[in-house]
């Protein structure tokens, strides 16, 4: 296959559409020799999708890096789908459950009230392409690697998004993924983060508001030594998350409790209860491609999700992991 180039009108599509993942034959002709368009892979978890009828969860204009912490970055032509998350089938069981990346070239849209056509039979679909594009050249200890979108998003998305654009927050409410006030707040929050880092960065200490801290004000606790909790948690249970100060008395200075990170939008659900989707053991290092076995298991719960309220309306929706000692049963 030669290098794949987006030649084909956009769709133009807003949350709520509903479109119809195209055949899989049709998928592998828009692909280059590494599986991927734009440098997007399309992965063999997206495969069991191809026919079926889906709506447009968000559209994925932008996205947060969480590999070089770059901040917001600019998405072309890609959605996300309602139900559509990886499985880790094919990357080693890998239990991030991302939202996948849809590209519009996938898609065609469906008009509601169009009869679904009848399902054709297909010849033999060649797979081989997406699978050993699955992996990386092993690690320098010869360890596995892996290559997914999550892995390969700097590449997908190589244009960041500077605050000062404004141009994205009037994206953000023209596609439907967020209200016009829903996206004057998250404009708010990233002036107010701005100011800041200038501020910790320019003035005295005590000149510092609330520390110099972010919107949403949480600290660890530094030189502490981060403390465990077993709960065997099962899927199903139901569970309160603790309080912001509870959790904030179980991370050190660099907000991680034994390796696992709290972020800004997790305390959002301090307070709240649900219900525990599944217990984690395994999930690919963004940054190498590894994947990783959890010395503790994590915990997802059901319908929590990073709404990117503190982060742009970032719409990637990523699924945080929650240590047991941050849940108590109810």
């Amino acid at each position: 296959m030669t290098q794949s180039v987006t030649t084909a009108p956009t769709l133009g599509l807003r949350v709520g559409d509903l479109v119809e993942v195209r055949s899989v034959e049709e998928i592998l002709a828009t692909l280059d020799e590494r599986g991927e368009l734009d440098n997007l892979p399309f992965m063999p978890e997206m495969v069991r999708f191809c026919g079926q009828r889906m709506t447009v969860h968000k559209v994925a204009h932008k996205l947060c890096d969480t590999i070089s912490r770059s901040g917001i970055r600019k998405m072309e032509n890609s959605v996300h789908l309602a139900g559509a998350r990886c499985d880790g089938s094919a990357h080693g069981g890998c239990q991030t459950a991302c939202s996948m990346y849809w590209k519009e070239a996938w898609l065609k849209r469906v008009e509601p009230g169009t009869p679904a056509p009848q399902p054709q039979p297909t010849g033999r679909i060649d797979l081989p392409l997406l699978v050993s594009n699955t992996h990386k050249p092993p690690a320098a200890d010869g360890g596995e690697r892996f290559s997914c979108q999550a892995t390969e998003l700097l590449r997908a998305a190589p244009t960041c998004l500077p605050f000062r654009d404004l141009g994205q927050y009037v994206d953000d409410v023209k596609t439907g993924n967020v209200t016009a006030w829903e996206s004057f707040k998250a404009f708010l929050v990233g002036l107010f983060n701005r100011l800041q880092d200038v501020s910790r960065s320019k003035l005295p200490r005590k000149l510092w508001f609330r520390e110099g801290l972010r919107w949403g004000f949480i600290k660890g606790q530094p030189g502490k030594k981060t403390p465990t909790a077993q709960l065997d948690l099962q899927p199903g249970e139901l569970v309160r998350v603790k309080s912001k100060e509870a959790i904030l008395a179980t991370l050190n200075e660099d907000m991680l409790n034994r390796g696992m990170g709290f972020e800004i939008e997790m305390a959002r659900y301090c307070g709240q209860t649900a219900r525990v989707q599944a217990r984690v053991t395994k999930c690919l290092d963004e940054k190498t491609g590894e994947l990783l076995t959890m010395k503790s298991p994590c915990i997802i719960l059901e319908d929590i999700v990073c709404a990117g309220v503190y982060n742009a309306s970032c719409p990637r929706e990523f699924v945080p992991f929650w240590r047991e000692i941050w849940l108590e049963r109810v």
